[in-house]
């Protein structure tokens, strides 16, 4: 199954930890990123508008969504390698993990997505969302094959 990360805005100082998760994820997944530039403007919603039209534009048919969003749903690192599992079994072609900018995601392209996921229930930079996301799809292929690098709850 593929796995998409489509990101608001370039990695800044955390690109080499981003870069070695996003490698490791790749061991379990078909990953690929798409980053979008960082709208600018005064106005939030217009650039919220603005992000969103951008990362529609790389989004495939057929691919579950995925918002990140604090007021998403929190999971166990296990569900959602359960989850990640439950799309390949029911053959969905792939998923896009959306994470927006300074202002987040707009309203309607959370609407869109089949679910809204929270990292944390505090507010994380990009940067650092991309960054504990690609680990947990890292953990999530190890979870899946039972190899060690899980030490949470079984």
């Amino acid at each position: 199954m593929r796995i998409s990360i489509v990101v608001v805005g370039k990695p800044g100082s955390l690109a080499p930890a981003i870069q070695e998760y996003e490698r490791r994820a790749a061991r379990y997944w078909r990953l690929e990123t798409a980053v979008v530039p960082a709208a600018r403007d005064a106005n939030p919603p217009a650039l919220l508008r603005r992000e969103a039209a951008a990362l529609r534009k790389g989004l495939r048919r057929g691919f579950s969504r995925v918002a990140l969003t604090r007021q998403g749903d929190r999971c166990s690192s296990r569900e959602l390698a359960r989850w990640l599992e439950g799309l390949t079994v029911r053959a969905v072609p792939g998923v896009h993990f959306l994470v927006g900018g300074a202002f987040g995601l707009e309203p309607g392209l959370q609407e869109e997505c089949c679910r809204r996921l929270s990292l944390s229930s505090l507010t994380l930079p990009r940067d650092l969302a991309r960054l504990v996301l690609a680990e947990q799809l890292y953990r999530a292929g190890t979870i899946l094959r039972n190899e060690p690098y899980h030490k949470g709850p079984r």
